[in-house]
């Protein structure tokens, strides 16, 4: 998967995935799931990716 050697965040989310899940097919799964989750989110609240939450940004 693409993310996992190109994002850090993905990486680390497979990584613990993988200490938790024993394949790497459910660990690439649950990130698969997780982006499609940010992807509904964001199609809901009319916004765009931003690579900062926006929570983050408020603190």
């Amino acid at each position: 998967m693409f993310s996992i050697r190109h994002c850090d965040e993905s990486r680390q989310f497979h990584d613990r995935k993988r200490a938790v899940v024993k394949r790497h097919t459910q660990a690439v799964l649950a990130l698969a799931r997780r982006r499609v989750n940010v992807l509904w989110a964001l199609l809901c609240d009319g916004r765009c990716y931003e690579l900062t939450p926006p929570s983050a940004l408020a603190a």
